[in-house]
Formats: structure tokens, C-alpha cells, sequence
């Protein structure tokens, strides 16, 4: 039975928590969390989190600086930051809450963090190399110049002296090297010049095109919400909303009520 919620704000504003079982006719899910709950230290940063995405779906995982996003993001990718002390993650069936951050990397979790951690006197043939020596191998070298002939071109070069967005390709194209089931992004865009976004977006349709399940954190929230099938938004750890992202590009007061957009 589909179930709404309604979640009232100052001035009247309102933003909707949408179950996800929004539809009896959807495909079972592949991801879901139920009830995520996760700190660091005492400072309780995810409030209880629970959403399911279905294969192949790109969802936006939004809300203002300090709403927890990023934090959600870690939980699921299991890492030791923030401490999950309850709720549950599962992918494919398999249950995430209970593994090392190693483990969900070997089933087929891959983030891209907002950092993106490219590591310093490598090449980019061999930042890319070093993602492939401990399996599951994901995309070969030849695919992954295909999809960014940027970094073809600069394979020799060192990764560190690549400009932000080319480090940017370098990271997801880092992620795509390993097996990946679930692509976690945080903040794909941040710091790039408006030409160097549209890059790593055509990149994200194509990846989107061959049917990769992707949760997308980003502060350019119009931009996630063009490439994205759904939209989760948090405030303070909680989720207050969970639907289409067309229903939040269409809703001018939910976006600014939570968005600032």
C-alpha cells in the first residue's frame, strides 16, 4: 500500500517523505537502507535513513551543507567514518551493515570521494593500474580511454598534475576499474568550471546508458536533478523527502526550502 508522509516547516512550507514502495509494479530492490543510524564520536550525523533503489537507477542524494549527505554516503560505503550503530544496508542481497569497508569494496562497492584521492608519484596508467591488482577487475584499460580519451592522452602523466576535472575523470574512471555494482559519488562537480561539468556529465549518461546504479551527492542540485530517475533529500540526518527527481525540479518550494535553489 503506498504511504505519504507530510512533514511541516516554518512558514508553511512542506516537503514529503514518500515511502519507497511508491508502486506495487516496481522490480524488487537491489539497494536498500532501512533505519541507518551513524555518528562520529557523539555527534549523531545520520537519523535514521531508509531508501531502495532499483538496478540500473541514478538517484540524488541532496540536501544543504551539513545534512548528513556525505555521511550517508560513507555509511553505505561501510566506512570506519561515521560509526553505523544501527540500521541495515544491503545490496544485490548481500548485507553491507555487516562488513569492513574492504569487503563492500570487493562486492562491488565504488566510491568516488570528494577528494578523490588520487595518490601522488603515480602515473595515470598506474593510479589505474594499482584499482586492478586485487580483484573483482572491472573495465580494462582500452574501455576506460575509450570512455575518457582525455586520460589516454595523459596516461604517462602524473595524476596529481592533471587539473580538477581531469582528476575527476581519473577518479571515477579509478572506481570503473574495479567491478562495481553500486557507484557512490561525492560531489562530482565541485570546484569545476561549467565546460569541465558538462564532461564528467556526458560521462555519467553514458555510465547511466549502460546500466550502473549510481547515488549521486551534490551541492549543484539542479544539475544531479537533470541526470537523476529519483531524489532523496535529508535535513539534519533525516530524510523529508523521497521521490522523483522530476517531482523536485517541478516543486520551487520544496527546492528552496531544503535546497536553496
Amino acid at each position: 500500500m503506498n504511504q505519504t508522509l507530510t512533514k511541516a516547516h516554518p512558514g508553511g512550507a512542506q516537503a514529503h517523505a514518500v515511502a519507497s514502495n511508491q508502486s506495487s509494479d516496481r522490480a524488487p530492490a537491489y539497494v536498500s537502507t532501512k533505519g541507518l543510524q551513524a555518528y562520529y564520536g557523539e555527534s549523531y550525523v545520520v537519523q535514521g535513513v531508509g531508501f531502495e533503489m532499483r538496478e540500473g537507477e541514478i538517484l540524488a542524494l541532496l540536501g544543504r551543507n551539513g545534512a548528513g549527505k556525505t555521511s550517508t554516503l560513507r555509511t553505505i560505503a561501510r566506512l570506519d567514518a561515521p560509526h553505523l550503530a544501527a540500521g541495515e544496508v544491503w545490496l544485490d542481497g548481500h548485507p553491507l551493515h555487516t562488513m569492513k569497508a574492504h569487503q563492500a569494496s570487493r562486492l562491488g562497492v565504488g566510491l568516488v570521494p570528494e577528494d578523490r584521492r588520487i595518490i601522488s608519484g603515480l602515473t595515470v596508467q598506474q593510479n589505474l593500474q594499482l584499482a586492478q591488482i586485487a580483484p573483482p577487475r572491472g573495465w580494462t584499460l582500452e574501455q576506460v580511454y575509450e570512455l575518457f580519451p582525455r586520460l589516454g592522452e595523459r596516461k604517462n602523466q602524473e595524476g596529481t598534475t592533471l587539473s580538477g576535472g581531469e582528476q575527476q575523470m581519473l577518479a571515477i574512471a579509478r572506481a570503473l576499474s574495479r567491478d562495481v555494482k553500486l557507484l557512490l559519488l561525492d560531489e562530482p562537480y565541485e570546484g569545476l568550471a561549467p565546460v569541465i561539468v558538462r564532461e564528467i556529465e556526458k560521462t555519467l549518461e553514458r555510465v547511466r546508458d549502460l546500466g550502473m546504479t549510481t547515488v549521486i551527492v551534490e551541492q549543484n542540485a539542479i544539475a544531479a536533478l537533470n541526470m537523476a530517475d529519483r531524489a532523496v533529500i535529508l535535513d539534519m540526518g533525516e530524510v523529508v523527502f523521497d521521490g522523483s527527481a522530476r517531482e523536485v525540479l517541478d516543486n520551487a518550494e520544496l527546492r528552496h526550502e531544503y535546497l536553496a535553489v
